[in-house]
């Protein structure tokens, strides 16, 4: 499946309609045996439909012909919204060879409307367009990022379930993100169970990896991080008790100041414990990404002590 064809972008009248119970048949049910076909169904006074009617038209209009969009007002087609049972708008189904497919109610992200598209390309085949699914796997990224690991999820498993090849870059993204987005929600087992789904000559990528050492810091990282600062910080000297609190702060996602208490700890004795300071501090940055600003400024700090 070709997802990244480069081809003329139809007309937008092609890809985008206003339909009524008289065009319905030619506009979704024939149309929708080249290629799937969304149907948006909004009204004039529905506010999240003037949210998410916009978000389709893009969506639609980037895909370059792998979906098209018919919308149907309902005040104007009462007995065709009737006829499918139409309880709530926005409602958007997708057809495909006739019949509807796939569906989703209320004014879902863009990320989410990405990734919708992105599957039912998928059905579709390489004719359908070109489907960017770099660019939906950002959106999920961003949405993580933001807190909403339910869009996210819902957006990482459409570009997983649309990828051919279990070795693609794409899916190997998806399949982390999806992973990330269950330790998000404290599910550690779980984000350990969809890593099993990495394909086994690309289980040591860096993508998995970096979210496995996520996981081991999660794991490790229970303990009550006030009260550890405060019993830390009566004994300096016990080096146990500091990295403990290394761990709960990195858990909690305070990897900064994890990463500085590591540091204490290794500049005071660097060979403490066959140096579980320094193997702390590489998992950190391991799980942050080479990238990262605290693991940047981690690794030059680490470096002085090493060769100072």
């Amino acid at each position: 499946m070709d997802l990244k064809a480069g081809s003329q972008k139809p007309a937008a009248g092609d890809l985008i309609k206003n339909a009524t119970i008289e065009t319905f048949e030619r506009d979704v049910l024939e149309a929708s045996m080249a290629v799937p076909v969304l149907v948006d169904f909004w009204a004039e006074w529905c506010g999240p439909c003037r949210q998410l009617t916009p978000v389709l038209e893009k969506a639609v209009a980037a895909a370059n012909g792998a979906v098209k969009l018919v919308k149907v007002d309902i005040d104007k087609n009462k007995m065709l919204a009737s006829q499918l049972r139409i309880q709530s708008v926005p409602t958007v189904y997708a057809f495909f060879q006739g019949r509807p497919v796939d569906g989703f109610q209320g004014a879902v992200p863009e990320s989410q409307v990405k990734a919708f598209i992105a599957r039912l390309s998928g059905m579709a085949g390489p004719a359908a367009g070109d489907i960017d699914l770099a660019a939906v796997l950002e959106e999920a990224e961003k949405a993580l990022a933001a807190g909403d690991a339910a869009a996210a999820a819902q957006a990482f498993a459409d570009v997983a379930q649309a990828t051919e090849e279990a070795a693609d870059a794409n899916f190997i993204r998806a399949v982390a993100g999806l992973a990330k987005c269950r330790l998000a929600t404290g599910d550690a087992a779980g984000a350990r169970e969809v890593l099993a789904l990495a394909p086994e000559a690309k289980k040591n990528d860096p993508a998995f990896s970096a979210v496995r050492a996520r996981i081991d810091l999660a794991e490790k990282g229970g303990g009550d991080v006030e009260a550890l600062k405060r019993r830390a910080g009566a004994e300096p000297k016990n080096f146990a008790l500091r990295l403990e609190l290394a761990e709960a702060l990195a858990a909690t996602g305070d990897t900064q100041a994890a990463i500085d208490e590591l540091l204490a700890i290794f500049a005071a004795d660097r060979a403490w414990n066959e140096e579980a300071a320094r193997k702390k501090l590489l998992t950190i940055f391991e799980a942050l990404g080479p990238a990262h600003p605290h693991t940047l400024s981690g690794r030059r700090r680490l470096s002085s002590l090493l060769f100072s």
